[in-house]
């Protein structure tokens, strides 16, 4: 390998890694920013789910287009309205899901580009848990985005990270836990990010 070759691959090591502390400091710097929207839609979607399982998503980049799933018993529906559609009003009610939260939640995810929110299982020491997932447009925290999602992650409870940051299964197993086959990364105790290449 000759010299220009190695000096080659130093260079383009120091961008990669560059790249990912800038994504980190980018990501921590948008959550700590928007950090009142970002807990109140997850507080907001965590008791509306409680109530009524549904997710929201943004088909667009004009976050004019959403999509809602509902879940009944035995089936799941996805309904796809314009924000200014009527239909999406008397679908609410439909389901008996509160109106009035869910377009407060729908003017918050579209103040700060959240495109989806979500809520997941997981199992830690075979006792079930539940945390809150919210995908960002990679534009709204950092234009140059390796991949196209950057993924927040709320827990209820503390995690445990390694030197680095990365989410560890728990304090005993020092065991990386990925969720979605996604590696994880810490802002705060109980909130870590990714980037994904999925927007869920």
């Amino acid at each position: 390998m000759t010299r220009i070759q190695i000096s080659t691959r130093i260079v383009i090591l120091c961008i990669l890694g560059s790249m990912c502390s800038c994504a980190s400091k980018n990501i921590t710097k948008y959550y700590f920013q928007n950090k009142n929207v970002l807990d109140s839609i997850e507080h907001s979607y965590k008791i509306q789910y409680q109530h009524k399982p549904f997710t929201i998503e943004f088909t667009d980049k004009t976050f004019q287009n959403l999509a809602v799933e509902i879940w009944t018993d035995s089936i799941k529906y996805i309904y796809d309205f314009n924000e200014a559609d009527h239909r999406l009003n008397d679908t609410l009610l439909k389901y008996k899901l509160r109106t009035k939260e869910v377009y407060s939640l729908v003017r918050q995810m579209q103040s700060i580009q959240c495109t989806w929110v979500n809520n997941l299982d997981y199992y830690a020491g075979n006792i079930k848990h539940s945390m809150i997932f919210m995908s960002i447009r990679p534009r709204a925290i950092n234009y140059f985005a390796r991949k196209k999602y950057y993924i927040i992650t709320y827990f209820p409870a503390k995690q445990y990270y390694d030197k680095d940051g990365t989410l560890l299964v728990n304090r005993r197993l020092k065991k990386v836990r990925k969720i979605n086959a996604d590696v994880f990364h810490r802002i705060t105790d109980n909130v870590a990010y990714t980037l994904s290449d999925r927007f869920r």
